[in-house]
């Protein structure tokens, strides 16, 4: 008996394997790499402003004094319930954060399918547009729109800024960014390997959950963070302190985190030395991949058209 295409159809709906979903990274790295320059920057700035969005409710969340001194892990896990939701408007509406950049652009490169300076292009442009669109929600939307001028508000975003600027050691700040940005960058990867809308919120929300509730450090989260304790008055930290506690360390690690624990780890583990991945019937490359769908036979082309 010839076997039921409309299972294998209903397979393909669940999720892409591991192999197709890196191979489905490396497209988007090809996409994001070929965009106009102006159109990057502006998707950075896009991010940027989303993801403040997240990290002002974090601080919100953050202005409970009594659950701060007496129960800190609870409250750190209603962050990171709650930060989720920017990387979840970013990935959704297709803006450019750097630190998924890293993931997509690298894996295009190790493909060959993206020349080194193009990647390097995607990552200035897509790093100064996440810190333009953070500023501007910093110091004009939550800044001067005084969003955290009462108390406890303002207390609660200096206090915030001081642990994770002043207290932390320079190499332990570079060791967060690590970890952070390996799971940022999973996040990115688990949502590309699901295909419906809820399941890819489903997909991202846990790595970002735990890196919010681990309290590790995201070069474009600590963007907003860091600049409205400036613009509050926080004591001890200036922008100089901020450029190398705040931006450096953070930006080098979450560069070896997307890179080699994610980006190199995953092509070296699934596509380097592979076959080329097909992916719901067609290759990156080429020829159209004839497939029988009871009694008609189609072909399935690259770009995703079907011909009978």
């Amino acid at each position: 008996m010839a076997e039921d295409p409309t299972r294998v159809l209903v397979t393909n709906l669940a999720a892409f394997s591991p192999a197709q979903t890196i191979e489905l990274v490396g497209r988007a790295g090809v996409a994001k790499g070929n965009t106009r320059p102006d159109k990057v920057f502006l998707s950075g700035v896009s991010a940027g402003c989303l993801l403040s969005f997240a990290g002002a409710a974090v601080l919100s969340c953050n202005a409970s004094p009594w659950y701060a001194e007496n129960a800190p892990g609870l409250l750190r896990l209603i962050e990171a319930i709650i930060f989720p939701i920017g990387f979840v408007m970013v990935t959704l509406t297709g803006a450019d954060l750097f630190t998924g950049s890293t993931l997509y652009t690298t894996v295009a490169v190790l493909q060959r399918r993206l020349p080194f300076w193009k990647m390097a292009v995607h990552w200035f442009l897509s790093f100064w547009g996440n810190l333009a669109g953070s500023l501007f929600s910093a110091i004009i939307i939550f800044g001067y729109g005084g969003v955290f001028s009462a108390s406890p508000f303002k207390e609660a975003a200096i206090a915030f800024a001081i642990k994770k600027q002043v207290a932390p050691a320079w190499h332990e700040i570079f060791l967060r960014g690590v970890g952070c940005n390996w799971l940022v960058c999973l996040a990115c990867l688990l949502s590309l390997q699901a295909r419906g809308v809820g399941s890819k919120m489903a997909a991202m929300w846990w790595p970002i959950f735990a890196l919010v509730a681990l309290g590790l450090d995201h070069v474009v989260a600590n963007m907003f963070f860091i600049p409205i304790s400036i613009f509050l008055g926080a004591p001890g930290i200036t922008t100089g302190l901020y450029i190398w506690k705040g931006l450096i360390p953070v930006l080098l690690g979450n560069i070896v985190g997307g890179v080699l624990m994610v980006g190199v780890y995953y092509w070296y583990m699934y596509l380097f030395g592979q076959p080329e991945v097909v992916i719901d019937g067609a290759g990156q490359h080429g020829a159209a991949v004839r497939q029988s769908v009871g009694d008609s036979t189609i072909d399935v082309e690259k770009n995703g058209g079907i011909h009978q």
